[in-house]
């Protein structure tokens, strides 16, 4: 007996390893130090900082990537989507202190590196351009293979991500600032980004919804050009680090908050300090048909759909009322659709 004959392959290993190199050697900064696949990566902290301080945010992409893989079936290409989902979680909430995004690190779990290393492939590709968007370098990561317990149907059982970003100590965006009267400004997100999909899933699962033609026999294995879930349910979750830089070049912003898991309901008032909240109008932005349709077609409450949902709005800035237009005009620059949400008030 010997490793091979148990599932885990090191010769297919190491060649995943030299095919991704150039992908991941391609997104480094001048600050990467050492070559690659080493123990460890290192980084120096970028020049013009007086009191630096690092940021760090880990994150997944929860059972999004087990949808894409119905996708992925039938075109490996898929999970680059996924990859840009991965960094997105992780850097749009270490930006939400003013931080700019340094290096990056991921964890890939497969049951068969040898089986899925073209799905894989695509993955780290992903991952690698999401990095060159943030502005930060990938740094490393961990591909591990698990063929027994994972002998499942999901070529990628786990997928996590870790980003550090930087941050000069005097300039950290913290809420503290937020006064009555600021105004809360919503940017558009692409979809769902990346939260709910156990819902979505069940709904695929049981309720047929959302199904391109094959579904069914896509998942017990069989092989059919379309065994996708709608292509509407993989939009990459925007990675909102150029825009922000911008922002707080230009603009005094008071605070951010990344609208993840949990909607707008639970992540806005995490960014507002005690003795004020956040005043919120869902009808001062069109919510996408998308939403509705998840809403009718599952039979869910409009409080459910809140609190699990973005509903349209990926990402908030709160700023004085005075600059809002500003603001708006900065982000249209990006084309990204913006509205005035809400207003900060007194409890």
């Amino acid at each position: 007996m010997d490793y091979k004959t148990v599932g885990v392959d090191i010769e297919a290993g190491n060649l995943f390893v030299n095919q991704i190199k150039d992908v991941v050697k391609s997104t480094h900064r001048p600050e990467v130090l050492g070559g690659f696949g080493g123990f460890n990566g290192m980084t120096r902290i970028p020049a013009g900082y007086e009191k630096p301080i690092l940021v760090s945010g880990a994150d997944g992409v929860g059972t999004k990537v087990h949808v894409a893989e119905l996708n992925a079936t039938g075109d490996p290409s898929v999970m680059r989507g996924i990859g840009i989902d991965l960094v997105a979680m992780c850097v749009n909430d270490v930006i939400t202190c003013g931080a700019k995004p340094l290096y990056f690190l991921d964890y890939i779990c497969t049951s068969d590196i040898k089986l899925y290393g073209d799905l894989v492939k695509h993955l780290v590709a992903g991952i690698a351009e999401g990095c060159k968007i943030s502005g930060c370098s990938l740094l490393g990561g961990e591909t591990a293979e698990h063929p027994q317990r994972l002998a499942t149907v999901d070529p990628v059982r786990d997928l996590a991500g870790f980003c550090t970003g930087i941050v000069e100590e005097n300039e950290i965006i913290d809420g503290s600032l937020i006064r009555e009267s600021d105004v809360v400004i919503g940017i558009e997100s692409s979809g769902l980004h990346s939260n709910g999909y156990s819902l979505i899933r069940d709904m695929l699962f049981r309720h047929k919804i959302f199904l391109n033609r094959g579904y069914e026999e896509a998942w017990s294995g069989g092989k059919v050009k379309d065994p996708s879930p709608t292509p509407e349910l993989l939009n990459p979750t925007i990675i909102y680090a150029p825009l922000v830089a911008d922002l707080i070049e230009e603009f005094p912003i008071m605070g951010m908050a990344n609208i993840t898991g949990g909607g707008i309901v639970e992540n806005l008032p995490r960014c507002i300090p005690d003795g004020l909240k956040a005043r919120v109008d869902y009808n001062s932005w069109p919510m996408p048909k998308l939403f509705s349709k998840i809403m009718l077609a599952g039979e869910i409450s409009e409080e459910e759909m809140k609190r699990t949902f973005n509903m349209g709005i990926g990402y908030c800035v709160v700023v004085p009322a005075n600059v809002a237009e500003d603001v708006q005009l900065k982000i249209n620059e990006h084309r990204l659709k913006s509205w005035i949400i809400g207003d900060v008030v007194s409890i």
